[in-house]
């Protein structure tokens, strides 16, 4: 990274530069864990029609930035903390008004704008990217977030980001709504890799922590107006878009000259043998632009594969063998003894009986709320308890929709109206929580009605019945009286 940023007149990423000011930062290293692609492939800068547009207003924000004559940057302290590194949009306009002669405020405001709508500097408290001409402080952005230093970041790397950001318990941190519906977006797209993701934000948040605090701030807000410009909010223009006439007049030279030189090889190859039959082996073993187009699109679907390591996936299989080795009869002896081996059916009996529920058994239902309800205690016991709490019609509705599956075709859908006119229709007897959207798509299903027609409603009450009901359930008394009543059971007999 050094040897290409070398080239552009970029400070490498240990240099950091101080102000004047104690304790002002103001170039500032390439966050940890953080991957930023540089602007050069093979020694030459990759093809963005604005690049000339980047260089003029990098050297105006070195200009800037000059411990001579740039913008005053300074730390503020406020009343519970202090603001580094930061400096006001009138501070910013003054100082082109004078340096750069500029003779109107507006084209100053203007330059301004364009400079931080490309993500050079930015407001640190708003994701809009403008510069105002008033006291609101902005900070210069970090040399490696410079577009002309990073390529266009993928739908990866904005995922990870987003994750870390939901991660830390602060206010400053917290996500937009926008960001809050791309995340959600994300986690569906990548659903089969999320935990890889997962896996990297946290990575990046225990790099974070090791930082100083000030430092900390001001990487978190170059990251964030990293994701601003290429990511911008809804009614934000995306600056680094390139125009396709454009690029598409630069790739078309570049892949003509591209094109042209596996011919000239291949002529300079034939002349050079005198057997007809190599000239044409060599020519074919040419790799054309068309080969390594196709070897491209390879490697990056190779890319994106889900993969995990195999340490990872063996270490969830022991979790859940060590979580289930108890319930195994054929590995934990049981009390009473094992039916499979002695010519004793008591266990199985005992199983079936709702009285005195081994403690076993008991402990099994803190699993997971399949587990509660495929065991008829745990079910009976869930479902007393949701009647006191008044909500007894979710488990009811889920269970009508189980049983739905299994109709007989002539019963179909007469038994959909009854479910429909018991828990969704308006003034059902025992109705059930779901949202309007749950409720639209319903309705849409019922025009032409089939076994899966409340599929939507039914995994919607599930989710709510698994976050809320069955956590309640676990923390009641009723539940800690049933486990405390088997393990005093169980107790003595063993003694």
């Amino acid at each position: 990274m050094a040897a290409n940023t070398a080239g552009l007149g970029v400070k490498p990423a240990s240099a950091v530069r101080k102000s004047s000011s104690p304790g002002v930062l103001v170039h500032q290293a390439a966050p940890d864990g953080i991957e930023v692609k540089s602007g050069l492939i093979h020694g030459q800068e990759h093809e963005s029609p604005y690049i000339f547009v980047y260089r003029k207003m990098e050297k105006i924000i070195e200009r800037m930035q000059s411990d001579q004559d740039g913008v005053p940057v300074k730390t503020v302290k406020s009343f519970m903390s202090k603001i580094p590194s930061v400096c006001t949009g009138a501070d910013l306009i003054q100082w082109i008004l004078k340096k750069l002669e500029v003779e109107d405020i507006n084209e100053a405001i203007h330059l301004a704008n364009l400079m931080a709508s490309h993500g050079y500097l930015f407001p640190i408290d708003d994701h809009i990217l403008i510069v105002k001409n008033d006291n609101t402080y902005y900070r210069f952005q970090t040399p490696y977030f410079w577009p002309s230093n990073c390529l266009e970041p993928d739908n990866t790397d904005y995922a990870v980001y987003l994750c870390k950001r939901t991660m830390q318990n602060k206010t400053r941190l917290e996500l937009a709504d926008y960001e809050a519906e791309n995340l959600a977006r994300l986690q569906r797209t990548f659903s089969r890799k999320w935990e890889f993701i997962y896996m990297q934000a946290e990575a990046q948040i225990k790099v974070d922590k090791k930082r100083d605090k000030l430092e900390r701030k001001i990487v978190d807000s170059q990251e964030r107006a990293f994701w601003d410009v290429h990511r911008p909010p809804p009614g934000c223009v995306l600056t680094t878009e390139v125009d396709i006439k454009k690029s598409m007049r630069s790739k078309k030279k570049e892949a003509d000259r591209l094109a042209a030189a596996p011919a000239e090889q291949a002529n300079k190859s034939s002349r050079r043998q005198s057997s007809v039959g190599n000239s044409i082996s060599e020519v074919e073993e040419l790799r054309t632009l068309d080969n390594l187009k196709k070897e491209v699109d390879f490697l990056r679907k190779r890319s994106e594969r889900h993969t995990i390591r195999t340490s990872k996936v063996a270490e969830s299989f022991l979790n859940y063998y060590e979580q289930y080795v108890e319930f195994d009869a054929l590995l934990t002896p049981p009390e009473p003894s094992n039916p499979w081996i002695a010519d004793n059916v008591e266990f199985w009996e005992s199983e079936k009986t709702v009285r005195d529920i081994p403690s076993r058994r008991v402990r099994r239902w803190a699993f997971s709320i399949q587990e509660l309800l495929q065991d008829p205690a745990g079910r009976e016991h869930f479902t007393r308890f949701l009647e006191k709490e008044y909500s007894g019609e979710n488990l009811r509705f889920w269970d009508a929709c189980n049983e739905l599956k299994s109709v007989p075709q002539k019963r179909l859908q007469q038994r959909i109206r009854e479910i429909y006119s018991e828990f969704l229709a308006p003034g059902a007897p025992c109705p059930v929580n779901v949202d309007s959207r749950v409720m639209s798509v319903v309705k849409v299903n019922l025009e032409n009605p089939d076994r899966y027609v409340f599929s939507d409603a039914q995994e919607h009450i599930f989710n709510l019945m698994s976050r809320d009901s069955y956590q309640r359930f676990l923390r009641s008394d009723s539940y800690k009286e049933i486990l405390a009543g088997a393990k005093k059971k169980v107790g003595p007999a063993r003694k």
